[in-house]
């Protein structure tokens, strides 16, 4: 198998300088995430750790990695081997090079869990108050399960989100599942 960064040796290092939820949505494996955002208080302790090492700045383009090699001249690393990535990770991709892609679309459990409960609890409100004073017992069913997972950490909507299929395939499901019902018998596996 090729190592994570394919086409950089042992001496090179991949700092990429795109946000958050872009690194998160796509990165190369072993890169270090540096959002250019934050890159003039963060960088002069990564590029301490790094001078003996060549650095190839990766953005989505390579618009933002040169800004960040400005900034590394600025910061008085001028020293420091850095070359851009021209392309950025777009030309990296479009080279057949290996990412690690975040399943786009998903929505983590807790996150179902609470748009159901929201939504459900609203239209048995809603129903209630236009048709019958009994679909108050839909709404209460909710915020009774709720009560439940709060105080026990066990969530059934939870534990049944996680079987459905758009929820089995999901890498990271028995995670999440920990995160919204800790009590649930996927977490002491």
């Amino acid at each position: 198998m090729n190592s994570p960064l394919e086409s950089t040796s042992k001496s090179e290092v991949i700092i990429d300088v795109r946000e958050k939820d872009e690194f998160e949505a796509d990165h190369i494996e072993g890169s270090i995430h540096l959002p250019l955002s934050h890159f003039g208080t963060a960088a002069p302790g990564v590029l301490h750790n790094l001078s003996d090492r060549s650095i190839i700045l990766m953005c989505r383009s390579g618009n933002r990695a040169r800004l960040a090699q400005d900034q590394i001249a600025s910061l008085g690393f001028g020293e420091t081997k850095t070359t851009v990535y021209e392309g950025g990770i777009r030309a990296w991709k479009e080279a057949g090079k290996a990412t690690i892609a975040k399943r786009q679309g998903h929505l983590p459990i807790m996150r179902q869990v609470q748009t159901l409960v929201g939504a459900f609890t609203l239209l048995f409100s809603i129903l209630a108050w236009l048709i019958s004073p009994a679909f108050l017992w839909g709404a209460a069913f909710f915020g009774a399960g709720l009560l439940v997972a709060g105080t026990t950490g066990f969530c059934g909507l939870a534990e049944l989100l996680a079987i459905l299929p758009w929820n089995r395939t999901n890498p990271t499901n028995r995670e999440e599942l920990c995160s919204a019902s800790p009590a649930s018998g996927a977490c002491s596996r």
